[in-house]
């Protein structure tokens, strides 16, 4: 591949995945399809824009909290072109507080046809409960599912100068982190994802007839 091709998913393995780790490295026989990660130890905020950054022709996302403004730009970067489609679902109550709002409000005013085309912001259809699931697919063939809300107390941060995630100056959330490559897997994550996204879009509809 030559040096400037574009980073893709085409020839990755999990095992591309190590230098997230707090170790550095897998347990031995680790699974092919799976392997998690832990916020507090691990960088998960470095291997979600690794992810990202090599989506070449869809993401479906479904976040509970969306308070990460690097996150959010590549995001907005995705939505921009034409040849990666782009959908985003979010819990309706959790969009309203203070930092989403204003994240979203500024998101709007950037784009508005492409807010208002790919973002959904809803509820569970089951009683009106939160919509609670946080995770991703990209491309088809990668998902990544888990606790971890897409914010500085949820994926991990600094409190004192240190350059490397985990352990002690770094505080974070007790959340986990999956990524797997199973088709069934990923096949079945997407419908759920695809599902929830045309409920919220169609809540947002009734709320504005």
């Amino acid at each position: 591949m030559p040096d400037d091709a574009p980073a893709t998913l085409n020839s990755f393995a999990l095992d591309d995945l190590a230098p997230f780790k707090a170790t550095h490295g897998f347990l031995p026989g680790a699974s092919q399809q799976v392997r998690y990660f832990h916020a507090g130890r691990d960088d998960i905020h470095g291997l979600v824009k690794f992810l990202l950054s090599r989506t070449q022709h869809s993401l479906a996302l479904s976040m509970y909290g969306y308070d990460d403004d690097d996150l959010n730009v590549m995001v907005l970067g995705l939505m921009q072109n034409p040849a990666i489609v782009v959908t985003i679902t979010l819990d309706k109550s959790q969009a309203g507080g203070a930092h989403e709002r204003k994240l979203l409000d500024l998101d709007r005013q950037k784009l508005v046809a492409e807010f208002n085309t790919h973002f959904a912001i809803g509820q569970s259809e089951f009683g009106h409960q939160i919509l609670h699931t946080k995770g991703f697919v990209i491309d088809g063939i990668l998902g990544c599912e888990g606790s971890v809300n897409w914010s500085s107390a949820g994926e991990g941060t600094f409190v004192s100068n240190r350059e490397v995630a985990g352990g002690s100056g770094f505080k974070a959330q007790a959340n986990t982190l999956s990524v797997f490559t199973c088709p069934a897997a990923i096949g079945e994550f997407a419908a759920v994802l695809a599902h929830q996204h045309q409920v919220a879009v169609q809540q947002m509809a009734k709320s504005h007839p």
